[in-house]
């Protein structure tokens, strides 16, 4: 299926996914990099070594979810936008869901949006919580989406609403 579609399936999240214990603790990253293909940025951004080191420059991420302290360093620097920062505990009844944008017009925070899966297709609303954007992200923003917790492993893009 992934290698028609470029959807993944249940079972291939699971080998990136982190646990329930360490998504319960609060941000963390998740790689949903499923290509072998010569590419490592991720792992030099890392100062905390959660990215494991690649035996190969063409492996895919490994990450050592308890060093992982979802500062999202390693979001900005991934050229193929696979990696999103979840956090389970930012409310009772929502998580922070950060993931690369690099479309304009860029949301506003507080903005109400179309939450998309990996499919494109329309799984609920989120509400922008913040944008990063600055020159050192070089083009590439930061959108912290609040998402219903339902739907925290679904949501990877969103859909603005109205084009300002």
């Amino acid at each position: 299926m992934l290698a028609q579609t470029g959807v993944p399936k249940l079972e291939d999240l699971a080998g990136v996914m982190p646990s329930e214990e360490r998504l319960a603790q609060g941000p963390v990253a998740m790689a949903e990099c499923f290509q072998n293909i010569p590419c490592d940025p991720c792992y030099h951004s890392c100062r905390r070594q959660a990215i494991q080191p690649f035996a190969d420059i063409n492996d895919r991420p490994q990450i050592n979810h308890d060093n992982c302290n979802g500062c999202g360093i390693c979001l900005s620097r991934c050229p193929g936008m696979a990696i999103f920062i979840i956090d389970q505990t930012y409310s009772e009844n929502e998580s922070l869901v950060k993931m690369p944008y690099e479309y304009l017009p860029l949301p506003l925070e507080k903005d109400s949006v179309v939450a998309v899966n990996r499919a494109g297709e329309a799984v609920g609303e989120a509400k922008v919580v913040k944008v990063q954007s600055n020159e050192k992200l070089e083009g590439t923003s930061i959108v912290w989406l609040a998402v219903p917790n339902e739907l925290t492993m679904e949501v990877r893009h969103f859909k603005l609403k109205e084009v300002r």
